[in-house]
């Protein structure tokens, strides 16, 4: 055999391995995103939809404590991702989806379920497109991700104050902005989760890296769902 084609052939076989590999781990964190969003509706529809479940919640100071839950899940996460086991990753991802779902319950308290359930379709569309273009993309989108960070950071200083303000011109300016920045958020964690992914990896640490990939687009979508009801949503 010539020693030009067999090791041409090598090659080739190992760039097939990267790429079903690469292509199975992408599909891994879309469903763990996927199947988390469907936790997180199915808790909110619930309690929302149950008197007996959401005025102890959030006719009490309780509303405080499931409004900054989420938070304390995530930062939770980022300081334990390393340390923790595959299993457990997945167990806190599917138990911060369902603390979410609890803080999301109110939606249904003020807007139609006729334009939440429009408004998903419509992040859902945005999303998709926006992460197909993350990960088909040859641009370089890292060099944006510092930038991205400050406005998140921003974005969330801006709505602390105006839970204290109650301004709807500030509201107004957090939604438009948040909304541009977390779509770029979602092309950037999307390119960066492909970036990060290993063959050279063990599986544990592959999957791992998939639950908090999920984890971070999960995010981005809850977040653009969020601030686009603030213009679609028909209130009650």
């Amino acid at each position: 055999m010539n020693p030009i084609n067999s090791r041409y052939g090598a090659a080739a076989g190992t760039q097939a391995l990267f790429d079903e590999g690469l292509r199975q781990h992408m599909l891994r964190v879309y469903n763990y995103m996927a199947l988390g969003l469907v936790i997180t509706g199915l808790v909110a529809f619930v309690v929302g939809s149950t008197p007996a479940l959401y005025v102890p919640i959030f006719g009490s100071p309780l509303k405080w404590v499931v409004m900054l839950a989420p938070l304390a899940f995530v930062f939770f996460f980022s300081f334990k991702i390393q340390t923790m086991s595959a299993s457990t990753a997945q167990i806190t991802f599917w138990a911060f989806c369902a603390v979410m779902g609890l803080s999301l319950a109110s939606v249904f308290l003020v807007f139609t379920k006729t334009s939440i359930a429009q408004t998903f379709f419509i992040t859902a569309a945005m999303f998709g497109s926006i992460s197909l273009y993350g990960y088909t993309t040859k641009r370089d989108l890292s060099k944006m991700g510092s930038f991205l960070m400050m406005g998140l950071f921003g974005i969330i200083i801006a709505g602390i104050v105006n839970i204290f303000l109650g301004s709807s011109a500030l509201q107004f300016a957090i939604s438009v902005i948040g909304i541009v920045v977390f779509v770029g958020l979602t092309a950037y964690d999307t390119q960066n989760i492909k970036e990060q992914y290993s063959e050279n990896y063990d599986q544990e640490s592959n999957q791992k890296l998939a639950v908090f990939g999920a984890l971070s687009l999960y995010l981005n979508f809850v977040n653009i769902f969020q601030l686009l009801l603030n213009f679609t949503g028909e209130r009650e």
